[in-house]
């Protein structure tokens, strides 16, 4: 008989020992990592489906981030907006209540309180979120808007809002008739004519009508050219009787209207807005309607054109870019408006200034396929209008000694006030917060689609790449009781020799 030996055995055995304690290290190194493979190759067939969703998962969080920091920039804008139109707001109510009461410097305690309103405006604008300036359209690297000295008081050679508004006032003809000139072309006649004809200054002859009986005539305005530049009343056929009237309406720079009318009446010295009938001579009634058109012409020059003409100041300053000025010196005679340049006048708003829309100027990617718009530029309509009217009211000045100084007063703080109640049609600050709050809403439910896609994905993910660690636990203990089995076999069987199976 023959006798076969063990070691044959004892490597296939030991071999055994050693696969045993390969899958325990693989399942210990699954228990501790959470993880079946450190390798996509480990995966098998459900590799590229596990690339595919982390990918989406990826995806997500970088929309997540872009998200993060467009909403930090929106809630900034939502606070620098509502702090505007809070401004503005004040500024309107305080204009509306404001008492004529200056002081050395030629201004209400209301104006300059209305300065630091606009000082923070300005601040407003020039709100930044890291390095971005949130109101510079598609250069946020830009400081959007000047200082408040530079925008009131110029700086250097370049004027500011308050020399543009010194210009405008002389070319409006403000305290001097208004650029129209009162003349007697013949006998019993008065003819009031524009001396700026065409031009953007002055008082415009807009219409007349008139009940002169008697004889009396009203002719003009007439054209060519397209703007009428001259009326004529004519009593030289008769005297007008006692309540005839003369109405003229005047077209302000503003774009305003402003009527005057003169009534007939035999009183001598007349009442404020009437003029004398002289029983015997035509001549000398012109004279007295004349003498009547002048004085409440003086008066509307030196009062509402005071307001309308600093209107228009502001309209050409904060309307335009490069900002417009009063062309030719003296500005009382001039005709024309020309754009200031870099050299002698501020520009106010220094940001983008491009012909894409203001909510185009800044754009992100929130979720695949979604863009939200969301860019914002401080020379917006709703923006520009705060920052111009509130200027305006901050930059106007006024003598002690003219009897007119508190109606010139009333004429800008009425245009004012009105203009900052933003007339239907207009852009206001709450629509530029409606839009981004739109923005926000979008990134909101994209945030929390992002939420919910991810923790299915995720979920999904795991059940590809994970391990069940009570799963896990079990299969290791199982593999370390047969491996001490296997161990306590091997163990025994190389302790066996054939000495044991010789006879004594």
């Amino acid at each position: 008989m023959s006798i076969q030996g063990i070691s044959g055995i004892s490597s296939q055995m030991i071999g055994n020992l050693v696969d045993l304690n390969n899958q325990l290290d693989d399942l210990q190194q699954e228990l501790g990592t959470g993880q079946k493979s450190q390798s996509y190759a480990g995966l098998g067939v459900q590799r590229g489906l596990t690339v595919g969703l982390q990918q989406q998962l990826s995806a997500m969080s970088g929309f997540n981030d872009t998200i993060t920091v467009v909403g930090t920039q929106l809630s900034v804008a939502q606070t620098a907006l509502g702090g505007i139109a809070t401004a503005a707001s004040t500024v309107k109510q305080t204009a509306l209540n404001s008492r004529f009461s200056i002081d050395q410097t030629g201004q209400t305690i209301d104006q300059e309180a209305a300065a630091g309103q606009l000082d923070q405006i300005i601040g407003a604008l020039n709100t930044q979120v890291g390095s971005n300036y949130i109101f510079a359209g598609m250069s946020p690297d830009k400081l959007p808007v000047a200082s408040l000295s530079q925008i009131l008081n110029g700086s250097g050679t370049q004027a500011g809002f308050n020399q543009v508004l010194s210009e405008r006032q002389q070319a409006d003809g403000v305290g001097a008739l208004g650029r129209l000139t009162l003349t007697s072309p013949g006998a019993g006649q008065v003819a009031i004519t524009e001396n700026a004809v065409g031009s953007p200054f002055g008082l415009k002859l807009a219409s007349v009508t008139s009940s002169l009986t008697g004889g009396g005539t009203v002719s003009g305005p007439s054209g060519p050219p397209a703007n009428p530049n001259s009326i004529t009343v004519d009593f030289s056929g008769g005297n007008p009787s006692p309540g005839d009237t003369v109405k003229f309406t005047f077209t302000l720079p503003d774009g305003t209207t402003q009527d005057m009318t003169l009534t007939a009446t035999t009183a001598s010295p007349p009442g404020a807005g009437q003029f004398t009938i002289d029983p015997v001579s035509t001549t000398q009634t012109a004279l007295n309607f004349r003498a009547a058109l002048s004085s409440g012409v003086a008066q509307i020059a030196d009062t509402t054109l005071y307001g309308a003409s600093a209107v228009a100041a502001g309209n050409d300053f904060f309307d335009n870019n490069p900002p417009l000025r009063v062309n030719g010196a003296p500005p009382s005679s001039a005709t024309t408006l020309i754009a200031g340049t870099s050299s002698n006048t501020v520009t106010w708003y220094t940001g983008e200034n491009g012909a894409t829309p203001a909510q185009q100027t800044a754009s992100a990617v929130i979720d695949q396929g979604q863009t939200v718009s969301y860019g914002m530029r401080a020379n917006e309509q709703a923006l520009a209008t705060a920052v111009k009217n509130v200027a305006i009211f901050a930059a106007t000045t006024y003598s002690s000694t003219d009897p007119n100084a508190a109606a010139q007063y009333d004429s800008v703080k009425q245009r004012v006030a009105a203009n900052l109640d933003n007339p239907p049609g207009t852009q206001t600050v709450t629509d530029i917060e409606a839009r981004i709050a739109n923005a926000q809403t979008a990134m909101t439910a994209a945030q929390s689609r992002h939420q919910q896609t991810s923790t299915v994905l995720t979920n999904f993910l795991q059940s590809i790449e994970g391990v069940d660690n009570t799963k896990v636990g079990t299969q290791i203990l199982a593999l370390q009781t047969q491996l001490q089995a296997s161990l306590q076999t091997t163990a025994l069987l190389s302790k066996i020799s054939i000495v044991n199976f010789i006879p004594a």
